[in-house]
């Protein structure tokens, strides 16, 4: 059972969607956690984010100013943690191709100074957020994630005697995230139109409560270097706009750059390293040689079966799809609509 009462936690890009929802369910589960670093370069954020979470309300909260790319403030961060959840990026698409090295910079450099960091400071566990984009990448974005990836995965080949354990979670468009479709439909649906990219174009979904549970799923089961990836629910990009805008017009624009008609987390490639848990799948790490394990020890501890050969898993060939009706009530309960008004599915 996952006890992080008198732990230490820190959580780069803490003042994002994800570290907030984290923040909060951390302060509800746990009350007695020891510290709770949020990590971020921002301090308008950071003030914003200490009106809801107070450190003289809650003691344990902190609020540190820096950045992934400066190792030594990461370092100096990072004294007396005991755990690392890494949630800081550059993840806007269009930006990342027309800044790549900046997006180099933070996504792949800022993730070796957290293994840095761990290393150099006695870090019991850390779990890094990925994404789908990261799966078969086509754009800068999801290959500076992948590469991350790989990072978070062979460190744990780099930790010798440490006690340490390094993972990677990885799950779809957070619903009702900033920057992600459904907040721009929202204000879109004022003006009448929704743009469309592509009719047959489909997403992943999970709430922010959904991905904080990931996390600590991962947290509490790791043995170290798996990428962890949830089961969860497909949407179609035409529903998302029913649901929002019915009366709206829905006009086709093309595919974006960068952009993919489906998302994948598991490629066929990844098939012969992943299995099957029962509301999870696990890509079990490649390179074996350095963690005395071996796949069936991952199959044993998680009581899971290998998938087919071939298998993959990806938004368009899914099981699992949200109606129209489904998607406006989650939108309901897990968006802020506060400036528009949407009939609540039955």
């Amino acid at each position: 059972m996952l006890n992080l009462n008198g732990k230490s936690i820190l959580i780069t890009g803490g003042t994002g969607s994800f570290g907030k929802k984290f923040v909060e369910t951390i302060l509800q589960k746990y009350p007695k956690v020891k510290r709770l670093v949020i990590y971020s370069r921002d301090e308008l954020k950071q003030y914003e984010m200490a009106q809801q979470f107070s450190p003289i309300k809650h003691k344990s909260v902190r609020y540190f100013i820096g950045d992934i790319r400066d190792a030594a403030r990461l370092s100096r961060a990072c004294e007396n943690v005991d755990i690392i959840i890494h949630a800081a990026a550059l993840k806007q698409v269009p930006a990342a191709e027309y800044n790549p090295m900046e997006c180099i910079k933070t996504n792949i450099l800022g993730a070796q100074n957290i293994i840095e960091a761990a290393l150099n400071n006695k870090i019991e566990s850390v779990v890094a957020l990925s994404t789908d984009k990261a799966a078969a990448p086509i754009n800068l974005y999801g290959a500076t994630k992948l590469c991350s990836d790989k990072l978070f995965v062979a460190a744990n080949n780099m930790k010798g005697s440490r006690d340490l354990k390094l993972s990677v979670v990885r799950y779809g468009n957070v619903m009702g995230s900033r920057g992600s479709v459904i907040p721009f439909f929202l204000k879109k649906r004022a003006e009448g139109t929704l743009p469309i990219t592509h009719e047959g174009m489909t997403r992943f979904n999970i709430t922010l409560k959904g991905a904080v549970d990931l996390v600590l799923f991962a947290l509490e089961n790791a043995l170290g270097g798996e990428i962890f990836i949830p089961k969860i629910s497909s949407y179609k990009i035409t529903d998302i706009a029913q649901a929002i805008g019915p009366d709206c017009e829905h006009p086709i624009i093309g595919i974006r750059p960068g952009e993919k008609l489906h998302e994948e987390m598991i490629t066929p490639a990844d098939s012969y390293n992943t299995i099957e848990l029962k509301k999870h799948f696990v890509i079990c790490p490649t390179n074996l040689t350095y963690l005395d394990k071996t796949k069936e020890d991952y199959l044993l501890h998680y009581d899971a079966k290998p998938v087919p050969e071939g298998f993959s898993y990806d938004s368009g060939t899914n099981t699992e799809w949200l109606t129209v009706e489904k998607l406006r009530g989650l939108i309901h309960d897990h968006v802020d609509t506060s400036f528009v008004i949407l009939k609540k599915a039955a």
